[in-house]
């Protein structure tokens, strides 16, 4: 049976989106196990006394049951090149717990920090991150991600970003370049040159 993840934001104590997060769980569960009673993760994540300050990541397996629900400091990683790799064939629609797929992408990026997977000729995510363009008036996000994360979701909705096919040929069209994730919101995430992105 195939596994999952959830991947929560503790600040301070206090978790970040988990609507959106609730959201995605619900419907991994009902799209994947045919489930349709779902347990409120806030009544599940009791957070620990030694992880109540500072920043956390809260890391959930699961499948038909939660299996684990796991703790730890978050360490933010430093990006300044990022690698467009090639894969029509690839889909990652849930947060699998397998990401060997991804991960053999991943291992194409040579001297990069980071890739950006380009399915059919269009922008999709990185390694672990959904990505943002600004074209010099507002900030565009791919159409068509391979997993809609769940800042993605919060930022679509409050009108911070908006959703656009961004191809390899549309590219020049843009000048800056951020990737976001649970962890990394738009106004927290590096902002780098479309000139970091290696062809």
């Amino acid at each position: 049976m195939s596994r999952f993840l959830e991947t929560i934001r503790i600040e301070e104590g206090s978790m970040t989106n988990l609507p959106f997060h609730q959201l995605r769980f619900e419907q991994t569960r009902a799209g994947c196990l045919g489930l349709d009673q779902h347990p409120a993760l806030e009544q599940l994540i009791r957070i620990p006394d030694n992880h109540l300050t500072g920043l956390v990541r809260c890391r959930i397996t699961y499948g038909s049951q939660i299996e684990k629900i796991e703790f730890e400091t978050y360490q933010r990683r430093n990006i300044r090149s990022v690698k467009l790799v090639i894969s029509d064939s690839i889909t990652y629609p849930y947060k699998f717990t397998d990401r060997s797929r991804l991960k053999a992408l991943y291992d194409q990026k040579g001297t990069c920090d980071d890739i950006l997977i380009v399915r059919h000729g269009e922008i999709t995510d990185s390694y672990a991150a959904n990505v943002v363009f600004w074209n010099g008036q507002e900030w565009h996000t791919p159409l068509h991600p391979l997993l809609p994360g769940t800042m993605r979701a919060f930022l679509l909705s409050q009108g911070s970003i908006r959703a656009e096919i961004i191809t390899t040929d549309s590219l020049p069209h843009y000048k800056k370049f951020k990737l976001i994730n649970a962890f990394q919101s738009l106004d927290e995430a590096p902002e780098l040159e479309t000139s970091a992105l290696i062809f």
